[in-house]
C-alpha cells in the first residue's frame, strides 16, 4: 500500500473502526432462528393454528424425542442431553435414583427437581399466528412436551370406535392443530388444544407441498450422538455443579433452568435450548425410570 493510499483510507478509519466496535459491543444473540414458539400475553396466555409436517427427506419419523437434565447447584448451571435418549446410563439419574431410593421425601424432591425432561420436536407450518403474522406460511421447529404428543397419539389411536383415526403429520389427510396455551394453577397447560377437522395443506397441490417439504428441517441432529457428552464427561460437569455431596442445592436462587433469567456462560440461550416453551414431562416419566434403575 503507498503512502497516498493509507493516507486516503486514514480518512474514513474512524467509520470503520465505530463499526467494528459497535460488532464487538453487540450481544451474540443465542436465540435459534429455526424454532417457533406460541407468544404469551401477560396472563400467559396464547393463540395459533399449526399444522405438524411428515418426516423430512430421507427420514422416517416426523419427530425427534430425546431427554435433558436442566438445574443449578453451588457450581453453576447443568445443562445437558440425557444419554438415556441413546440408551446409555447417565451419572445423573443414577444419582437420581440413589436419592429416590433413600426414601427420605427431601431427597425425592431433589431427584424430582433434576429428573430428566422429555421433548419432541417436529417441523410446523403456521397457519395462524395472530401475536406474529408475519409467521403465517413459513416452516419452523416446534419443541413440545408430553401433553401435545399425548394428543397427536389419541388424534392416530382414538378412544372410541365412533372415532375416525387420523395422521396428524399427512399433507393430504392431517389436520390444523388450534394450539390454545392457558397459565392453570401456575403452570402452562395445553388441555384446551385441539385438532381440527381434516384438511389438504396447501389445497393439496402437490407441486406446493413438494417444494414445503424440501424447506423442511433436518430431525436427526436431535439424537446425533455427537451432541451427547460421555458419561465420564457428564460425571465431571456434575461434580462441578454439586460437589461431592449429590444432595446440595441453592437455596437462594432458581432451581430449575427455566427460571433462570440470566448467567454468565450463555445459560439463558442453553435453558431455552433444553428446554423451549413447554409443559414439561409427566412426573411419571421420571419415576418409572428410577424404578427401572433400582431393579437393575
Amino acid at each position: 500500500m503507498s503512502f497516498a493510499d493509507f493516507k486516503k483510507r486514514s480518512q474514513s478509519s474512524i467509520n470503520e473502526l465505530t463499526k467494528k466496535i459497535e460488532e464487538t459491543n453487540k450481544k451474540e444473540s443465542y436465540t435459534d432462528d429455526r424454532f417457533w414458539r406460541p407468544e404469551l400475553d401477560k396472563s400467559s396466555n396464547g393463540f395459533a393454528v399449526i399444522r405438524f409436517l411428515p418426516a423430512p427427506d430421507g427420514e422416517d419419523l416426523p419427530w425427534a424425542k430425546y431427554y435433558s437434565h436442566g438445574f443449578q447447584g453451588k457450581g453453576g448451571w447443568f445443562i445437558e442431553n440425557c444419554p438415556t435418549t441413546l440408551g446409555q446410563k447417565c451419572p445423573v439419574c443414577e444419582a437420581n435414583s440413589e436419592l429416590w431410593n433413600s426414601g427420605i421425601e427431601k431427597d425425592k424432591d431433589i431427584a424430582r427437581n433434576r429428573k430428566r425432561r422429555l421433548h419432541y420436536t417436529s417441523n410446523i407450518m403456521i397457519i395462524s399466528d395472530p401475536a406474529n403474522p408475519q409467521n403465517e406460511g413459513k416452516v419452523f421447529l416446534y419443541k413440545y412436551g408430553k401433553k401435545i404428543f399425548d394428543k397427536i397419539n389419541e388424534a392416530m389411536n382414538p378412544e372410541f370406535a365412533d372415532e375416525e383415526a387420523i395422521n396428524p403429520f399427512d399433507f393430504w389427510k392431517g389436520a390444523n392443530f388450534k394450539l390454545k396455551v392457558r397459565k392453570v394453577a401456575g403452570f402452562i397447560n395445553y388441555d384446551k388444544s385441539e385438532f381440527e377437522s381434516t384438511s389438504a395443506l396447501l389445497d393439496g397441490n402437490d407441486a406446493n407441498l413438494e417444494v414445503l417439504w424440501k424447506t423442511q428441517y433436518a430431525l436427526t441432529e436431535f439424537t446425533d450422538a455427537a451432541n451427547f457428552k460421555s458419561y465420564t464427561e457428564l460425571k465431571t460437569k456434575r461434580d462441578a455443579v454439586l460437589g461431592a455431596d449429590i444432595r446440595q442445592t441453592t437455596q437462594d436462587t432458581p432451581t430449575t433452568a427455566e427460571t433462570v433469567s440470566e448467567s454468565e456462560d450463555g445459560g439463558v440461550a442453553r435453558a431455552e435450548k433444553a428446554f423451549g416453551n413447554e409443559e414439561g414431562t409427566e412426573e411419571t416419566d421420571a419415576l418409572s425410570y428410577f424404578e427401572k434403575l433400582a431393579n437393575e
